[in-house]
């Protein structure tokens, strides 16, 4: 049996669960998968560069459709991943019609114009953000709109120095990982940008500074300490909830708008993952009460079907009209802002939010009720759908990651497919549309496959 331990020789520790070098993974793939899908996925991997987390891939997709996706075997999964572009689920109707419609007429906009649905878009995602964040840009994924607010930082405060966490993802490319804290994404990859400064992340699993539940917010202290002692700091970046739903101690954000404040830097907020309404607010720092200077969100934001990404900054922030601060090629793609409306139009409607927030509290205490029943798990985060599992050995507190691993797989036999983060947190992130039928499906697989675990004779 894999110890909780188990590494490729070259690979750092992992953030990301499920890597392509697990040993239970060609396990699972031995044990379900025909020899003609194991051939396609042969062929996969001989002409696409591998690379940890992906290539060579796990299975071979079919199908996609609303809260499920289907292999080319006919298995279906409830999909609690989705990358979370998902938060309408697969194909989603009302984004299907409004791209559909869009293609029969303006299927691009070259560069150089704009078309009615990027103002259409601009418009609506300037009049729902909160306070004075009035003015966008768009960009064909969430890890160039990142580059963006960056650059913005830069040019509106003349300084090129960053503040952001260890553990954090704000994308791969080179510029996103240098603020980024996940060593798979830096390693072997310097050097990277400079006067990217880290501090420790607001994680109470694992906090450096030993607060436990008594919180002292030492860890936002830590980055008003960076800011005095280093000076110049053009941006402090975080993520308002971490994708693991580590979720910040009351104050923090609070803490940190306020350091930026005496400072002169700017707020930033990566609600890539989570934003549009997976937290029950449309805006995740809603929650906290705390402004940003520039928020960005992505993946949801192209209804599952395309890839599209925001950045909306404060009207003071229109500094840059000298400077290409983007300039993608889908910058104002008509059919990704026809879909990206349509979501919108769709989150808006009465009690969309409302029905977020009450399956989240409802699924959060079934799986406290869960954790009452099996001491491996050593908490339940629950922030609206943005929900996970931290799973830790109840006698030596340390991450249970090969147990994690093993219920992610046994899950996936039960037809329910989710993310293992950090190792040993089992992130759950469903459709913002799922059913009650559908969340009692996934409760009833992770019970199964938690409830063996428990089981097992210890190591």
């Amino acid at each position: 049996m894999a110890s909780d331990h188990e590494h490729h020789p070259l690979a750092p520790p992992q953030s990301e669960g499920d890597v392509n070098l697990s040993s239970r993974r060609a396990a699972w793939q031995q044990k379900h998968l025909s020899a003609a899908t194991r051939q396609q996925l042969a062929e996969d991997a001989r002409y696409y560069l591998h690379q940890s987390l992906s290539t060579p891939c796990l299975n071979v997709l079919a199908k996609a459709e609303g809260s499920w996706i289907e292999d080319t075997e006919g298995r279906r999964f409830l999909d609690f991943h989705g990358n979370n572009v998902h938060h309408l689920g697969f194909g989603h109707p009302a984004v299907m019609e409004a791209v559909t419609r869009q293609m029969a007429t303006l299927p691009f906009c070259t560069r150089r114009y704009t078309c009615e649905p990027a103002i259409a878009l601009a418009r609506k995602l300037a009049t729902l953000a909160p306070g004075d964040l009035s003015r966008v840009l768009l960009a064909p994924g969430g890890t160039s709109a990142m580059g963006i607010a960056m650059k913005l930082a830069r040019a509106a405060t003349g300084r090129y120095k960053t503040i952001s966490l260890w553990d954090a993802f704000h994308g791969a490319s080179l510029d996103a990982a240098s603020i980024g804290g996940e060593r798979l994404f830096r390693d072997r990859m310097g050097p990277l940008l400079p006067g990217a400064l880290h501090a420790p992340p607001p994680e109470p699993q694992n906090c450096p500074f030993h607060c436990g539940t008594q919180c002292s917010l030492q860890c936002a202290g830590m980055v008003d300490y960076l800011m005095e002692k280093e000076g110049e700091i053009g941006a402090v970046v975080v993520e308002t909830v971490r994708s693991t739903s580590a979720i910040p101690p009351a104050g923090y954000l609070r803490h940190l708008r306020e350091a930026c404040n005496r400072h002169g830097a700017m707020l930033i907020f990566d609600e890539i993952p989570h934003g549009l309404g997976r937290t029950g607010r449309l805006f995740t720092f809603e929650h906290f009460g705390v402004q940003p200077d520039i928020v960005v969100l992505g993946k949801a934001l192209g209804g599952g079907i395309f890839p599209l990404a925001a950045v909306i900054a404060r009207e003071s922030l229109n500094v840059a009209e000298d400077l290409a601060l983007g300039h993608y090629t889908h910058e104002k793609n008509p059919v990704a802002c026809a879909a990206a409306l349509a979501v919108l139009e769709t989150i808006e409607a009465q009690g969309f939010l409302e029905r977020v927030c009450t399956l989240g509290e409802n699924t959060a205490v079934e799986l406290r009720s869960l954790a009452a029943r099996c001491p491996l798990i050593a908490d339940v985060r629950a922030l609206g759908l943005l929900l996970c599992v931290v799973l830790r050995h109840p006698a030596t507190g340390e991450p249970a990651c090969d147990a994690a691993e093993r219920i992610m797989y046994r899950c996936l036999e039960l037809g329910l497919s989710f993310k293992v983060s950090m190792g040993n947190v089992l992130t759950l992130t469903p459709p913002l549309t799922i059913t009650d039928e559908e969340m009692r499906f996934a409760l009833n697989a992770i019970t199964v496959a938690v409830s063996e675990e428990c089981r097992a004779p210890a190591l």
